[in-house]
Parts: C-alpha cells; sequence; structure tokens
C-alpha cells in the first residue's frame, strides 16, 4: 500500500512496505477471523509472532494489514472509542456502526494512514463482515481476505466456502486458507491466529488446536 498523497513517480520505502494475510468469515451464527504472525520491512523478516487480530469488544473484532504503527494507533483508538460509546449510550456499540467509525478515521486522513482492516462481530443483526481500505471504503461480504497472501487464501474460500458452515468447519478452512498463503507468499508466514466471535463473544482459537488443523491431525 502507498499513501495517495504521494507524487505518481514516487514509491513508498522498502520499510514501509508490508506484506501479510489475513481473512474473515461468516459461519453458521459466529464470525471467524484470522492472520498469519510475521511482520517484514522489506525483505527482512522483522518480527515473527506479530499481532494482527484486535479484541476490539467482546463481539467484534478486526485484523490489520498495513503499517504496524498506523494499525496500532488506530486499534488503540477504535477500543477507546467503542468503551465510550457503551458508557454514553448504555449499550455496546453495533458492528457496522464500529466499522464506519473506523471508515471515518481513514477517510478523513484521505490515503495517509497505511492500513486495511478486516472487521467482523456479532450482534442484535446476527454475525457481521466488513472490508476496509485505506481511503475509508466500507464493503460488506460473507468472507473476503487482505494483505499481500490474499489471492492465494480466496482460492481456497472461493472452493470451499459455503453458507452455514458449521464453527468447527468454518476454523478449519480459516487456518487452511492461511496456511496455503504461507505456502506462497514470502510476506506471509510464521504462524497462525484465529479468533471465533459468537453471541457468546469474543474467543481466541488455542495455538495447539490451530497447529493439529494445520499439520493435518484433525
Amino acid at each position: 500500500m502507498e499513501s495517495t498523497n504521494m507524487e505518481p513517480d514516487m514509491q513508498p520505502p522498502a520499510e514501509l512496505k508490508t506484506g501479510t494475510t489475513t481473512l474473515a468469515m461468516i459461519a453458521k451464527d459466529c464470525v471467524v477471523l484470522a492472520s498469519d504472525q510475521r511482520a517484514t520491512m522489506g525483505f527482512l523478516i522483522a518480527n515473527k509472532t506479530a499481532k494482527k487480530i484486535y479484541k476490539i469488544t467482546n463481539r467484534i473484532g478486526a485484523t490489520i494489514a498495513g503499517s504496524v504503527a498506523d494499525a496500532q494507533q488506530i486499534m488503540d483508538l477504535l477500543i477507546a472509542e467503542a468503551k465510550l460509546f457503551e458508557i454514553q449510550r448504555g449499550r455496546p456499540i453495533r458492528v457496522k456502526a464500529l466499522t464506519r467509525l473506523l471508515s471515518n478515521i481513514l477517510f478523513q486522513g484521505r490515503g495517509a494512514y497505511m492500513l486495511g482492516s478486516l472487521v467482523g462481530g456479532f450482534d442484535d443483526e446476527g454475525p457481521q463482515v466488513f472490508y476496509t481500505d485505506p481511503i475509508g471504503s466500507v464493503v460488506p461480504d460473507n468472507y473476503v481476505s487482505s494483505g499481500s497472501g490474499s489471492p492465494v487464501a480466496l482460492g481456497v474460500l472461493e472452493a470451499e466456502y459455503s453458507e452455514n458452515l458449521p464453527k468447527k468447519k468454518a476454523i478449519d478452512l480459516a487456518v487452511r486458507a492461511i496456511a496455503a498463503a504461507i505456502e506462497r507468499d514470502a510476506a506471509t508466514g510464521n504462524s497462525i491466529l484465529v479468533s471465533v466471535i459468537d453471541k457468546d463473544g469474543y474467543q481466541e482459537i488455542p495455538k495447539d488446536t490451530i497447529l493439529k488443523i494445520w499439520k493435518g491431525q484433525e
């Protein structure tokens, strides 16, 4: 990604070019978010345990792709705004409203923020997934992937996704989609994170469960 306020012939420095693979999908009565954990700076693997899925509220999560600094700042802001909303209104913020808040932040920056985020959650309208980009677009979908490895992950999702996937099968599919991206995209790798959100709240899937699926033991 590059900022839209750059001159047409300018390119972002290598340290700002980042790669990743994240995905979000709607399953039966839940949302599944998944990502790899590799952070890159050009050709350097800068971190092998990068956090790319954030818990925003007990029923909303978001993935990040792009600049780590921009992502951390904006995720912290969303968490704070969601808490403030709940204090002022006496109820949790809805998934679409939180996504619109993120969109407004990105749009006002006019491409200055190098962040693409997938927002997923569960509220009185059921499970929902939204794609956002660095200029504030908001697109709802049943499943979506972002980052440099997304074409590979989307290939797996296109072939195997179906509506009303049971939670366990959706988790399996998410792991296999990220694993496929790890195999083919150099900027995606190291390990896999998966979170599930349903009416009971936000849950991180244990690493050993993910590893068993990844290595074909389940």
